[in-house]
C-alpha cells in the first residue's frame, strides 16, 4: 500500500529554518511529481511548490517563493522543503503529495501523507 510520512516540523521563530521531508513507500517514487500544500486553522488548503518527477524542475507559489526550496532524492525514495525566513504566516500543516501531473493542484495528487505541523512564533 501506499504511504507517505512527512518529518521535520516543528515549533521554530519568526527568520528561523526547517526542513520537511517525505519518505514514500508502495510505488515507484522516481516517477511521480511531488508537491507540498499547507492547510492554517480556518484556512483552504494551499500549495506551496511542486517538483517534476526527475528533479529538474520545480515552482512555487508567490508567497514562498525565494525563502522555500523543493527538492528530492530518488535514490531514497524522499522528498524535500526547505524553508527559510519562515513567517508567521507560514504557519500551518505541511501536506507532501505524489501526483503523474506536474501542477500545483491539490486535485492531481492521488496520494497524500498524514501532515507535520509547522508554527511559526512572532
Amino acid at each position: 500500500q501506499v504511504q507517505l510520512v512527512e518529518s521535520g516540523g516543528g515549533l521554530v521563530q519568526t527568520g528561523d529554518s526547517l526542513r520537511l521531508s517525505c519518505t514514500a513507500s508502495g510505488l515507484t517514487f522516481s516517477i511521480y511529481a511531488m508537491g507540498w500544500f499547507r492547510q492554517a486553522p480556518g484556512k483552504e488548503r494551499e500549495s506551496v511548490a511542486a517538483i517534476i518527477w526527475s528533479g529538474d524542475e520545480a515552482m512555487y507559489d508567490d508567497s514562498v517563493q525565494g525563502r522555500f526550496t523543493i527538492s528530492r532524492d530518488n535514490a531514497n525514495d524522499t522528498g524535500y522543503l526547505e524553508m527559510t525566513s519562515l513567517k508567521p504566516e507560514d504557519t500551518a500543516i505541511y501536506y507532501c503529495a505524489l501526483g503523474r501531473t506536474f501542477r500545483m493542484l491539490a486535485y492531481e495528487y492521488p496520494y497524500w501523507g498524514q501532515g507535520t505541523q509547522v508554527t511559526v512564533a512572532s
